[in-house]
């Protein structure tokens, strides 16, 4: 371990780093979600790419609504329910995760409540991209609980957003498209509830490569130096990080099996029919 600004900051709560390349998506969920529920610590998770093209969904998603299943299962692409909510993306090797796990009391003026949250990671990813671009938070669409706000330049999407707010912390993570895979996004529906500044366009019109405003070695160093304004910072050994604490922990993260995505296809009526 080592701290990375040199010498602990005077008066700021400790973040621990940990970084990883091509880890699978599936791990860094269960990875967060455990360190959410079973920590007491801050938490900065970077994850540069996942090998394998898959999409993740919010807690509530609908498949059928959301994933073109009958492609999906053709082409044997991995499908997640994740511990979040927000919306539906497809990850592969040109994404870019960045994850903060936080506790209530970490940030001044930061309360557990997705608004306050949110406006907070824009100031902070807005000093990333300061001279990069228009960048902004645009607003998505507001659930029971989730506020959903898209990092753009301008009216194109590069950052998708997801939370899931506990008694004492929260978690905010974003998956960065740095750059993607066109024949991937056909996996994706247009979704029913889609941002007003979406105008109906499909998902290459819709969404943009980050690669054109700054490279990924770059975006992650200034990531980390926009949270030395917040915290101190200790660069934790990845290979250690999934280690037992000894806590008993079963993660609401699941892989849908094909079953469940062959049910998904079957309407309510031919379910009733079937049953009896």
């Amino acid at each position: 371990m080592a701290v990375t600004n040199g010498a602990m900051k005077s008066g700021l709560p400790l973040m621990n780093v940990v970084r990883f390349k091509g880890m699978p998506i599936l791990e860094q969920l269960f990875l967060e979600e455990k360190l959410l529920r079973t920590t007491s610590d801050n938490w900065c998770i970077v994850n540069d790419g996942t090998n394998t093209p898959t999409i993740v969904m919010g807690t509530s998603g609908k498949a059928l609504e959301l994933v073109d299943i009958r492609s999906v299962l053709q082409d044997k692409v991995p499908v997640i329910r994740r511990f979040t909510g927000g919306g539906t993306v497809i990850v592969d090797k040109g994404t870019v995760f960045v994850t903060l796990i936080c506790n209530k009391d970490a940030l001044p003026g930061v309360q557990p409540y997705p608004r306050t949250i949110m406006s907070w990671s824009g100031l902070l990813y807005g000093k990333v991209f300061q001279g990069m671009g228009d960048f902004q938070l645009r607003e998505n669409v507001m659930d029971f609980l989730n506020l959903i706000l898209d990092y753009v330049f301008g009216n194109q999407k590069f950052g998708g957003n997801a939370q899931s707010i506990t008694k004492n912390r929260w978690v905010h993570h974003t998956s960065f498209l740095w750059d993607y895979e066109a024949k991937n996004m056909s996996y994706l529906r247009l979704p029913t509830r889609a941002p007003t500044y979406r105008l109906a366009r499909d998902h290459l019109e819709f969404v943009c490569r980050m690669k054109k405003y700054i490279s990924r070695t770059i975006f992650v160093e200034r990531t980390l130096k926009a949270l030395e304004s917040h915290f101190s910072i200790l660069e934790i050994n990845s290979e250690t990080i999934g280690t037992s604490n000894g806590t008993t922990f079963v993660p609401s993260t699941s892989l849908l099996s094909r079953q469940e995505l062959e049910d998904a296809l079957i309407s309510p009526l031919e379910r009733i029919a079937h049953s009896g």
